[in-house]
């Protein structure tokens, strides 16, 4: 009898969104001051349709970011400004990679993933949480993956949460 209530709290938690994709990402936390690899996690497309784009936004706190490519993928990256100048070796950047798209296609029965690499900055606060906005474009809809709690709301409370990885401590964390 547990685990069948168990089971069915797990499907209740995810009826909201169950017809839509879930973007996840692989690897939870970060430690400050590090590179961290996001593999961005698709499972299937939206309401049965093949997943066309995938649109990540690049947080404020991770910087130097670049994108993996994909073999049939097109690769788009957009740049901006950065809140605060970031230290590379000496040199103040005060931009970089803030949206990166791949265009293709990935049908509905497959899975995929979408990655980058970005150092999380030295100033991002332990126990932070970095959220990577995330949308999944299909031929007749999307799905957003963007929502981030309030103050005080747990993630499990959002329709679709974006994907966040949280900041631990680091060996050059001040």
């Amino acid at each position: 009898m547990k685990n069948v209530m168990m089971i069915a709290a797990l499907v209740a938690g995810f009826g909201a969104t169950s017809a839509l994709a879930h973007a996840t990402l692989e690897v939870a936390e970060a430690p400050a001051g590090s590179y961290y690899k996001a593999v961005i996690r698709i499972g299937h497309g939206c309401e049965g349709e093949a997943t066309q784009k995938l649109r990540v936004e690049v947080p404020e706190g991770m910087v130097f970011a670049k994108p993996m490519p994909k073999a049939g993928w097109e690769l788009e990256v957009t740049e901006g400004d950065y809140a605060a100048p970031v230290d590379n070796h000496g040199t103040a950047v005060t931009k970089g990679v803030k949206q990166i798209v791949w265009t293709g296609s990935l049908p509905d029965a497959y899975y995929d993933e979408f990655v980058f690499r970005a150092k999380v900055d030295d100033a991002v606060a332990v126990d932070s949480k970095l959220y990577v906005k995330v949308v999944q474009e299909c031929a007749s809809g999307m799905a957003h993956w963007d929502e981030i709690p309030a103050e005080g709301q747990a993630t499990s409370d959002l329709k679709a949460p974006a994907p966040f990885v949280t900041v631990t401590h680091g060996e050059h964390h001040h």
